[in-house]
């Protein structure tokens, strides 16, 4: 049967789901938004979750990417993983603490690639930036490793850029990134709000450095985002603050852990329930869901 495309008022089709399959976390990272939605301890079942994903497959969502909270604090994880259909791309973003145990488990189950969060080299940076015990940091190096052995590449790493706290550590994490050969990319991201944690990063002279030092210079039609290729390193720069180019080419639709279409990111009052709509439902509350996004930033 022929569906027609998620193709919202303003011409953008939607060809990805960001799905949050839990809203718990075993960090409490200080400058996290929660993927723009409220604190909530609710998370749906795995045959609903499957629902969703198979609904956005049928309307031409092509990647899925799981996240949280913390994805992998759902043990059936991987049960939903091979339940779902195959697309051009599945990856999930963890916090990386327990991916070492489940790396393998998880590339079995269908998961193509991860996004690994470390903002930082240094044990006790992390500590502060995580509100946890240093140990974790030794965890987390553990988990991109065994995210690499078991083939779940390229791991990129995000590195929210935080003034005063690790700007002065962008070289030690490109040498980091260049002892796994391509294997790891990292991302240096503008955080999404300023208001605990020192003011803003300027991202300006980030990119200047390193377009001064790259050998190539890639931009990506999404997002205005930059790929500089440093000595073997390849970094990419997340830029989502007063982008209008971010929302013009937004291709992707949210799911809420507790269960609900989320249109756009920075938006809270067009939310569309699907937490108990059965498999028939679904479609319909999908192009409303549709209907109602409009890009933030005008630009």
């Amino acid at each position: 049967m022929e569906h027609d495309a998620l193709i919202d008022s303003f011409g953008r089709r939607i060809t990805s789901l960001r799905i949050s399959i839990t809203g718990t976390c075993n960090l409490n990272c200080y400058y996290c938004h929660n993927e723009g939605q409220s604190r909530h301890r609710s998370q749906m079942s795995p045959e609903h979750i499957v629902n969703i994903i198979k609904t956005a497959s049928k309307l031409g969502v092509k990647k899925v990417k799981f996240s949280g909270g913390e994805p992998l604090m759902r043990q059936d994880f991987e049960d939903i993983l091979v339940s779902i259909p195959k697309f051009r791309n599945i990856s999930a973003t963890t916090n990386g603490v327990m991916l070492s145990k489940r790396a393998v488990s998880l590339k079995s189950a269908g998961l193509d690639r991860v996004n690994v969060s470390l903002d930082t080299l240094q044990p006790e940076t992390y500590a502060k930036i995580c509100q946890c015990n240093e140990d974790i940091h030794h965890m987390v190096l553990d988990g991109i490793q065994s995210a690499v052995h078991a083939g779940l590449t390229p791991v990129k790493l995000n590195m929210v850029m935080l003034k005063g706290v690790n700007e002065h550590e962008l070289d030690d994490m490109m040498s980091f990134v260049r002892t796994f050969d391509r294997d790891v990319i990292l991302q240096i991201i503008e955080p999404m709000d300023f208001g605990n944690y020192g003011g803003r990063v300027n991202v300006d002279a980030i990119e200047r450095d390193l377009g001064s030092r790259a050998s190539q210079v890639v931009e990506r039609k999404m997002h205005r985002r930059k790929k500089y290729m440093v000595d073997g390193a390849e970094v990419e720069v997340v830029r989502p603050i007063d982008n209008s180019r971010f929302c013009a080419h937004c291709s992707r639709l949210r799911v809420t852990a507790d269960g609900k279409l989320k249109p756009c990111l920075l938006v809270d009052d067009n939310l569309v329930d699907v937490s108990t709509a059965g498999i028939h439902e679904l479609e319909r509350l999908f192009y409303q869901a549709v209907n109602l996004r409009k890009p933030f930033y005008k630009g």
